[in-house]
């Protein structure tokens, strides 16, 4: 997940952890290819605005990054959008609004699309 301070990031990853995802770090990622893992002085480590930051979360170990999520404002989100890659991993990018209530389906579909699971007619996944 991509975003500025404040854009969602870490409260969007402990909705996810609560949907039986798994961590593989807050804050910043360590990437070799399409390997991810976390930096060893923050594996584990999650920062809950408001409570403070947990720690011995699980982590992913052996990940490999399938899909960019750029966290945005409601309305920088377009409503049916064009296929988009990130550059340094070339990986499908997608845009989503971290609070939307429906987040963490629209981030699970999109992971399912990215991964060949889900198929699309229109939108980011289009072929």
């Amino acid at each position: 997940m991509l975003g500025p301070p404040g854009a969602g990031k870490s409260d969007l990853a402990l909705r996810l952890i609560g949907r039986g995802f798994t961590l593989v770090a807050d804050d910043q990622v360590v990437l070799e290819g399409r390997a991810v893992r976390a930096p060893e002085p923050l594996r584990g480590l999650l920062e809950v605005r408001g409570l403070g930051i947990f720690e011995g979360l699980p982590v992913a170990d052996d990940a490999t990054l399938a899909l960019a999520v750029e966290l945005v404002a409601a309305d920088g989100m377009a409503r049916l959008p064009m296929p988009a890659a990130w550059p340094p991993a070339g990986v499908p990018r997608i845009a989503l609004h971290a609070f939307e209530a429906s987040a963490c389906d629209k981030l699970a579909w999109a992971l399912d699309a990215a991964l060949g699971l889900r198929a699309q007619r229109a939108g980011a996944f289009a072929a």
